[in-house]
C-alpha cells in the first residue's frame, strides 16, 4: 500500500489540507486492524534480517501535540517485535525546559547524537530534535538560557536564525542517511477537539491521571502558534531523503495501520538480506553438524 499522499510537499504543501480523520484508505476499523496485524508479521521478519545484516538502521521520529498518540504508536505498532533489535527514547517537554549541566556544555543536538540507533536496530524517538525548532519558538527563554554564542533576543526573532537551524537539521539527517541510518518522520495530526477529548479522558479515568499535567493545558493555548510553526518546519525539512508523513491521528486504529505500513515499506525498500556465509563458515557448520549428530548419549 502506497501512502505517499501523506508526505508533506509531494502533492499537498499546506498543513490544513491534511486530514486528522480517517480518509478512507481502510474500509473500516476491522480492515485496518487486519492490515496492521499483517504488517506486524512482516515487520517481525524484516527486523530479524535488519538485525542479522547489521549494516543499516532505522530511526522513527514521532512528533505531535500533547495526547497525539505517540506512546500508543510505540506500544501497538512495535508490539511483538524483538526488543533486542529496538531502542526507544522519550524526550519530554520538561527535559527541554530544564536541560542538564552536561547537555548545556554541548551543542543542542548532543543528546540526540548519543541515542541514534546502532546498526541493525530500529530506534524510536518520542519527540525529537525538532523540539529545538518548535518548543523553543514558543518558549525562547529556553535558548536564551543556554549561553550560545551570538544568541540574543534580537537574533532569535529573525528568520535567519531558525532557517540556519533547519539547514543544520537537514545536514544532520543527510549525514545519517549517508551512513545507513534511515529516517521516518511522522507527525500525528490530531484535531484540537480530539485533543480536548483525550485530555478529559486522562482527567476522568483514575488510571490515566498520572499522564495529565497542567503543562498540557498551557501548551494547548498556543495551538495556532504550534500549527503555524509545524507547517514552516515541514516546508523547510521535508526532503527526498527524510520526508515528513502527516498521519491522520483522530482515530488510533487508522493511525496504527498507516504507520505500520510506512515502516514496513521503508524496511522493504532497503532490500535486506541475511549475511552471506563464507566457504570456511559452511565447512565449519558442516563439521559442527556431524559432531552434534554423533554426540548422543548411549
Amino acid at each position: 500500500m502506497n501512502l505517499n499522499h501523506y508526505i508533506f510537499g509531494k502533492k499537498i504543501k499546506k498543513l490544513k489540507e491534511f486530514n486528522s480523520k480517517p480518509d478512507g484508505i481502510f474500509k473500516n476499523k476491522d480492515v485496518a486492524h487486519e492490515k496492521q496485524i499483517a504488517s506486524l508479521e512482516e515487520l517481525i521478519k524484516l527486523q530479524d534480517i535488519l538485525y542479522a545484516d547489521a549494516k543499516n538502521s532505522v530511526l522513527v521520529i514521532l512528533q505531535s501535540l500533547d495526547a497525539g498518540g505517540k506512546d500508543s504508536v510505540i506500544k501497538h505498532v512495535m508490539s511483538g517485535v524483538n526488543p533486542i533489535g529496538c531502542s526507544v527514547h522519550c524526550f519530554p517537554v520538561k527535559s527541554f525546559k530544564t536541560k542538564s549541566a552536561l547537555e548545556l556544555e554541548h551543542d543542542y543536538m548532543y543528546r540526540f547524537h548519543q541515542t541514534i540507533p546502532t546498526k541493525g536496530r530500529i530506534g524510536l524517538f518520542n519527540r525529537s530534535y525538532y523540539e529545538e525548532v518548535l518548543l523553543t519558538r514558543i518558549h525562547p527563554e529556553i535558548i536564551l538560557g543556554e549561553k550560545l554564542p551570538g544568541v540574543s533576543e534580537k537574533s532569535i526573532n529573525s528568520d535567519e536564525f531558525w532557517h540556519q537551524r533547519y539547514q543544520e537539521i537537514n545536514n544532520f539527517e543527510k549525514y545519517c542517511v549517508n551512513n545507513g541510518i534511515h529516517i521516518i518522520k511522522l507527525f500525528l495530526n490530531i484535531s484540537k477537539e480530539e485533543q480536548r477529548q483525550r485530555l478529559l479522558e486522562r482527567i476522568n479515568t483514575p488510571e490515566k491521571n498520572w499522564k495529565f499535567g497542567m503543562d498540557d493545558l498551557i501548551e494547548r493555548r498556543y495551538w495556532d502558534n504550534y500549527m503555524k510553526i509545524y507547517e514552516e518546519i515541514f516546508k523547510a525539512t521535508s526532503t527526498d531523503y527524510a520526508p515528513w508523513y502527516i498521519i491522520p491521528a483522530d482515530k488510533k486504529w487508522h493511525m496504527f495501520a498507516s504507520i505500520s505500513n510506512i515502516i514496513v515499506d521503508k524496511l522493504t525498500s532497503l532490500k535486506l538480506k541475511y549475511p552471506e556465509i563464507s566457504v570456511k563458515q559452511r565447512q565449519e557448520i558442516s563439521e559442527a553438524k556431524k559432531i552434534l549428530e554423533n554426540d548422543t548419549e548411549k
